[in-house]
């Protein structure tokens, strides 16, 4: 199954441990959402990320190949998060289906940890989107 990684899983490493055998596709984009970082999240010391409805804005991420037993590993890693199904566009502008992970909670916006957003900044150098 497609996942759409937006976050710290875009870090290829990390996702490399978490998912051994998720295989990295293309780089996508998420219209009419917007990143954003709230609520606590014990183990980066800082807000979490995640997208909110937003329109006219988009999420830039990527799409890994993930089995379905290893999206259940995802699901233990992203604790107060729930899957959501969303169409998001590969760079020829193709729309595909994929899971992602929202926030359960929409709480207010916090600022994330340097050590987090270090890693975030990672995954977005591994996949050439900055």
């Amino acid at each position: 199954m497609y996942y759409f990684a937006y976050a710290s899983n875009l870090n290829q490493r990390q996702m490399r441990e978490r998912c051994p055998t998720s295989k990295p596709l293309f780089k996508a984009t998420l219209p009419n959402y917007a990143l954003v970082f709230s609520g606590w999240s014990r183990e980066w010391r800082g807000g979490k990320a995640t997208i909110r409805i937003n329109q006219g804005r988009k999420v830039l991420g990527a799409v890994y190949d993930v089995s379905e037993q290893e999206m259940k590993h995802l699901d233990r890693h992203e604790t107060g998060y729930g899957r959501l199904k969303v169409a998001v566009f590969d760079e020829d502008g193709e729309p595909h289906d994929v899971l992602t992970y929202i926030a359960a909670a929409q709480s207010e916006e916090t600022k994330p940890s340097d050590e987090y957003l270090s890693v975030i900044q990672q995954g977005y150098k591994d996949w050439r989107i900055i």
